[in-house]
């Protein structure tokens, strides 16, 4: 910055702080606007500050940062920012331009400041009856570093990582949300079913399974009777070859016996 000291701008307002503003932000009308804050832009860009600093052309909406950053000062210091207002005001809003603090003695305040004189890159010393206040960068700094360690500890607690210990075995995959879906989805065909089946008067119970026991089938039981013939249960074969021969015989044709008449002599 202080390389830069006698520095004048060039006929029509044009300043190399100016173009480097201008390309900056890819709009040119800045080549040959007042440069006093496109100089501090310009200074912290060089020195890698930008993020303390900040990179503006327009003193209000500078000044608005420093506050926004809670990095805003009514005492000077070595390195702020001073904001002036030609006219007295204590609003941000009103401000006309800016400088560098360089150094503070009593109540007056040694200053960098560009644009000054109408066409200057200088040292000034000023009263502070005209300023605004101070933007610190070092506060900017300080505010910044404590957010980054608050944002650090938002998560204390890091899963460690997962150790790759070659192929997985196949039966993993019952474990997963697919493979869970698909079991339920199974059991569910798998009742709707029985259900069904139940409700038609088709369900069966399991056939006799081999490896119960006995692989020749279930042990005879008694018969039981069937409830229209109760007793159908306990004939034996030669009832069954009696009851084949009762059915097999042909049935006598019935007669209609003769009606008398009265006073019949027959």
């Amino acid at each position: 910055m202080r390389q830069e000291l006698g520095y004048k701008e060039k006929s029509g307002q044009f300043t190399k702080f100016g173009q480097w503003y201008a390309d900056r932000v890819q709009d040119t009308q800045y080549r040959d606007a007042p440069w006093c804050d496109m100089f501090l832009a310009w200074a912290a860009n060089k020195s890698g500050l930008s993020d303390y600093v900040g990179e503006f052309a327009w003193t209000p909406s500078h000044a608005a940062w420093f506050i926004q950053q809670n990095a805003w000062s009514r005492q000077p210091e070595p390195g702020a920012l001073v904001f002036f207002d030609w006219r007295g005001g204590k609003s941000y809003k009103g401000i006309d331009h800016v400088g560098v603090v360089e150094r503070v003695e009593g109540k007056k305040i040694h200053t960098i400041e560009a644009n000054v004189d109408r066409v200057w890159l200088k040292r000034k010393t000023r009263e502070t009856d005209k300023v605004v206040g101070y933007g610190i960068p070092r506060m900017v700094k300080s505010n910044v570093e404590r957010l980054d360690e608050i944002r650090s500890t938002e998560r204390p607690f890091v899963a460690p990582p997962r150790s790759e210990t070659g192929h997985g075995s196949p039966l993993d995959v019952l474990g997963t949300p697919p493979a869970l879906l698909a079991a339920m989805v199974l059991m569910t065909i798998v009742l709707s079913l029985r259900v069904t089946g139940r409700r038609r008067g088709t369900h069966r119970r399991l056939p006799w399974l081999p490896w119960r026991g006995d692989p020749a089938g279930p042990p005879a039981g008694p018969r039981v009777p069937s409830p229209r013939n109760p007793f159908a249960g306990e004939r034996g074969a030669g009832d069954e070859k009696a009851l084949a021969g009762a059915g097999s015989s042909t049935p006598k044709p019935q007669t209609t016996p003769k009606r008398r008449r009265p006073y019949d002599p027959s």
